[in-house]
């Protein structure tokens, strides 16, 4: 279940092997959602970073892909329920579905504050963002311009500054000589994180290093703030006892992570417990009521309290199948291979192993590693050859405002 990270692995692991395998996802590519904020600023298409799991899958010749949509689960009998009414029997079960994004208990923030999860989430983001900037063209009115040109982008996680950079990027150098009745250099942009530094979970002199620049590049980094009202117009913050209203009519999102529907779903038919929305496993990823479904990625609930990130999904999901394959159970072992994050051009920050460091070979090693886990060598060279574009001329094609609703 789940054409992401883990279950597209998993997939792959089980090809021409011994094994009827399906794969269910509700849509039919699988999307490498490390570059979505990418599609979000304009700097890559869509088709550029989402691939046909069919196509990914072509050669496996065990291995059925349908699309359609979970919605409930029969576990005495084995079987998946979708939503046209098919049930997909099985003998294991490998549920991937990863997670959603959580606007802590104010779901009506949603409407004004678009998330950054999915490609339409992308899509909306990219439409939202580049509309704020033709708005702005037509105001004649300066403080109206103002609030257009200020953009506040709540949380300080890797997607958080990685928006922040691109965004300032396009601001200061992308849309400079674009516009005549006004400076695209002048917006405002803030990144809003309630920890008391940017990327929690790197070492505090990256986190440090990744401030210094983001401040290089305009952005307005507010630590220990947390987020109390979004609207349309504008966005209110909270920094110890100071509460401030910023005009403001673009807020995006990219705090807080919620678990998969799916999951109280799982908790109702399997029987097992859930922390905070995630399935709760057993050292091999499976469920301790039912040792045939293992549980991988974002929705699962780990003994050793794995991070969210992609690498944990896609060596879960290979884990999984081996375990299937080999008839037997060993505890899974997460090898942590680093983290990066990329700021702007030239700029990134790595934490691999013992090393920490900063600066353009960071962002050298984010770019080759991005590249080398994308699906399908046309991807890899539409979106080096995009890239090298970018660098060498500052310009994003894909700045197109569209239909959210398109394929």
């Amino acid at each position: 279940m789940g054409g992401g990270f883990g279950g597209l692995y998993a997939a792959k692991s089980l090809a021409n092997k011994n094994v009827d395998v399906t794969l269910v996802d509700k849509r039919n590519f699988h999307l490498f959602q490390p570059l979505l904020y990418q599609v979000a600023t304009g700097t890559l298409s869509p088709g550029d970073i989402a691939f046909p799991l069919r196509s990914a899958l072509r050669k496996a010749r065990n291995v059925r892909v349908l699309m359609g949509e979970a919605v409930d689960l029969d576990a005495e009998d084995r079987c998946v329920c979708l939503a046209d009414g098919t049930r997909l029997p099985y003998d294991y079960l490998i549920v991937a579905l990863g997670s959603t994004h959580s606007y802590f208990n104010h779901p009506e923030w949603e409407k004004v504050a678009p998330p950054l999860k999915s490609m339409e989430d992308a899509l909306e983001m990219r439409r939202t963002i580049f509309c704020a900037f033709e708005q702005a063209e037509l105001e004649p009115d300066a403080e109206k311009r103002k609030e257009l040109l200020t953009f506040a982008i709540v949380g300080g996680g890797s997607t958080g500054v990685e928006l922040a950079g691109t965004l300032a990027e396009i601001a200061r150098e992308t849309l400079q000589e674009d516009f005549r009745s006004f400076d695209p250099r002048t917006s405002r942009i803030l990144l809003i994180e309630m920890a008391g530094r940017l990327l929690p979970g790197y070492p505090e002199k990256l986190s440090t290093a990744a401030r210094r620049s983001l401040e290089a590049l305009g952005v307005e980094v507010l630590t220990c703030t947390s987020v109390t009202s979004v609207k349309d117009d504008q966005v209110v913050l909270q920094t110890d006892e100071r509460i401030v209203a910023i005009p403001c009519r673009t807020t995006l999102w990219a705090a807080g992570v919620g678990s998969s529907t799916f999951a109280p779903i799982l908790q109702r038919n399997l029987g097992c417990e859930l922390d905070r929305g995630r399935v709760v496993v057993d050292a091999d990823l499976a469920v301790p009521t039912r040792p045939e479904v293992f549980v991988v990625g974002d929705l699962s609930a780990h003994p050793d309290k794995l991070p969210g990130v992609a690498q944990v999904a896609i060596q879960g999901g290979q884990h999984a199948a081996r375990s299937i394959l080999r008839g037997e159970r060993k505890a899974f072992r997460y090898r942590d291979k680093g983290n990066l994050s990329v700021i702007g051009r030239n700029r990134a920050v790595a934490d691999i192993g013992r090393f920490e460091f900063s600066g353009f070979f960071a962002w050298l090693i984010w770019a080759v590693v991005h590249i080398a886990y994308l699906i399908g060598f046309q991807s890899k060279f539409v979106v080096m050859f995009q890239w090298a574009w970018n660098y060498l001329f500052f310009n994003r094609s894909a700045r197109l405002i569209t239909n959210t609703n398109e394929p």
